[in-house]
């Protein structure tokens, strides 16, 4: 898919002015199912310690939006509606798309190694870009370290201390590498800032232009964008605050964005937005069948029922009933994000805090239960 410096133009004028009003929820009516996910968010606050969060379900053409705690301490606020809210991690499932959508174009092949297309960049002690291909980044099966252990997070200056992707992926292949490519499942936010440089370096664009031109405008996804930064700080539409404990003092850190315009993690976005873009992507709206049957074959990660299958850019998630979803996680300071789909519905939930009781993938204990809830409603 190609663009005239025109075209490009504007869809850089879209991301740097797309509107952010999101529709207002539909109010559930009071059933026992409401009441049911109510009472899950209820006591998914209060197990894991957040100030609040925000449901949003959608079926077909129905999305019911729950709320519960608080969003704003200052204004004593509960969520607004159609929240949007920084998605870290989900952001990859995005990008996955982007370079499938290259595959699909004959851009890329999946199987060819990251040294094809980015020549001399994968080499060091965590890494060796002859061998590892474009399917192993997608996948978590790369190898090279994750660099987010290696930078300071645990402080307001270090949170600020923004760094480019190419001295964050130095950072990640100076490390030794963590395992043999292909060998098991290894999640590293490395992989997915060479997938954005790939995205750049074969179509020409910002990794945010192409996101935007590839999926957000066709889908309508209005309350969706990829920030600015640094220029842009502040979350654009109605949100709720986020919040980050340092030691014991929880700080508000709404207004930094430690996801530094990067590919692994920068986008803005609502849990109806993500539910349409998760039910479009398993629908077949954005990628041919045998790209999304690729995406959807996963390799095992060694956990039960939640991420047990690492896809290309999702993760699978099994339930009691025998429900099986995709979708992603995320945990940025101030927020965590958990969107799936499966059929015709799909559920996000956001809390505006990284809860202190969470699991491998970024899966907050309490949020298996709100899943079962959803998935296996009839």
């Amino acid at each position: 898919m190609r663009m005239s410096m025109r075209q490009a133009a504007l869809v850089v004028a879209v991301i740097s002015g797309w509107c952010a009003v999101a529709p207002a929820a539909a109010v559930p009516p009071p059933t026992a199912q409401t009441a049911t996910l109510q009472a899950e968010l209820d006591e998914l606050v209060a197990t894991a310690g957040v100030p609040g969060a925000q449901l949003v379900h959608t079926v077909g053409d129905r999305v019911d939006q729950f709320d519960s705690g608080i969003g704003d301490y200052g204004a004593g606020a509960r969520f607004p509606d159609g929240a949007q809210f920084r998605i870290a991690s989900v952001t990859k499932s995005f990008v996955a798309t982007v370079v499938l959508q290259l595959v699909a174009e004959g851009r890329v092949e999946l199987d060819s190694p990251i040294e094809r297309y980015l020549p001399g960049v994968v080499r060091g002690p965590g890494g060796d870009g002859t061998v590892i291909t474009v399917r192993n980044l997608l996948q978590h099966t790369s190898g090279i370290p994750n660099y987010l252990p290696l930078i300071d997070q645990d402080s307001i200056a270090g949170l600020r201390a923004a760094r480019p992707a190419p001295e964050l992926i130095r950072l990640g292949l100076d490390s030794a590498a963590e395992f043999t490519p292909g060998a098991e499942v290894g999640y590293s936010n490395t992989n997915y800032l060479l997938l954005g440089q790939l995205i750049e370096r074969i179509g020409g664009l910002p990794v945010g232009v192409e996101v935007t031109r590839r999926i957000l405008v066709p889908l309508g996804m209005f309350a969706t964008y990829w920030p600015l930064y640094p220029v842009e700080q502040a979350i654009r539409g109605a949100h709720p605050r986020g919040y980050h404990d340092f030691e014991g003092t929880r700080v508000d850190v709404t207004d930094i964005d430690a996801g530094w315009g990067l590919a692994d993690g920068a986008m803005v976005s609502t849990g109806g937005d993500l539910n349409r873009f998760f039910l479009a992507l398993l629908a077949g709206e954005l990628l041919p069948p045998h790209l999304l049957v690729q995406m959807q074959t996963g390799a095992p990660t060694g956990l039960i029922g939640y991420a047990e299958a690492a896809g290309l850019g999702l993760f699978r998630f099994s339930t009691s009933c025998g429900v099986q979803a995709w979708g992603h996680t995320g945990a940025i300071h101030g927020f965590s994000t958990l969107s799936v789909a499966s059929g015709d519905r799909a559920v996000t939930v956001v809390m505006n805090e990284l809860p202190g009781v969470a699991g491998n993938i970024g899966i907050t204990v309490g949020t298996d239960t709100i899943l079962e809830a959803v998935l296996c409603m009839g």
